[in-house]
C-alpha cells in the first residue's frame, strides 16, 4: 500500500510539473509576442513602413512566439510533444482573447479569428515536436 501512495504522489508531482511547464512555455511566447509587438509599433511610427503589413507580420510574431514557447515547454517533457506544443498554441490564444477582451475590445468570432487559432494551435504543435526532438 505504501507503493500505491508513492506512486500516486509522483504521478501528482509529475502532473503539477506538466502543468507549470505548459503555463511557462505561454508565458514566454507572450512575452516575445510583446516584445515583437513593441518592436513593430517603433518601425511603424518611426519609418515609412505602412500599417498594411501590420496584419501578416503580427501572424508571424505570434506564430514564432508560439513556437519558441512551445520548443522550451516540451524540452521539459518526455513524451507528447505535439499535445504539449498544441496546448502551449491554445493557451497562448485563449489568454490573448481574453486579456483582449478584459481590454474592452470584445470578442467575435470571424475568419480572421480561426486563422489565428488554426496558426496558434498549428505553431504550438510543430514547436512541441521541435522541442522534444532538441534533447
Amino acid at each position: 500500500m505504501n507503493l500505491k501512495k508513492q506512486s500516486a504522489t509522483k504521478d501528482k508531482l509529475k502532473e503539477n510539473s506538466n502543468i507549470v511547464t505548459l503555463l511557462k512555455g505561454s508565458i514566454i511566447a507572450i512575452i516575445i509576442t510583446m516584445i515583437g509587438l513593441f518592436i513593430l509599433s517603433l518601425v511603424l511610427t518611426y519609418t515609412s513602413v505602412s500599417e498594411e503589413v501590420s496584419t501578416p507580420v503580427i501572424m508571424a510574431i505570434m506564430g514564432i512566439s508560439i513556437l519558441i514557447g512551445s520548443i522550451i515547454s516540451s524540452r521539459k517533457v518526455s513524451k507528447n510533444g505535439m499535445i504539449n506544443g498544441g496546448l502551449v498554441g491554445i493557451i497562448y490564444i485563449l489568454s490573448i482573447f481574453l486579456l483582449s477582451s478584459i481590454c474592452g475590445n470584445g470578442f467575435g468570432m470571424n475568419m480572421y479569428t480561426i486563422i489565428t487559432m488554426v496558426i496558434a494551435t498549428m505553431a504550438g504543435i510543430i514547436g512541441g515536436v521541435i522541442g522534444i526532438n532538441i534533447k
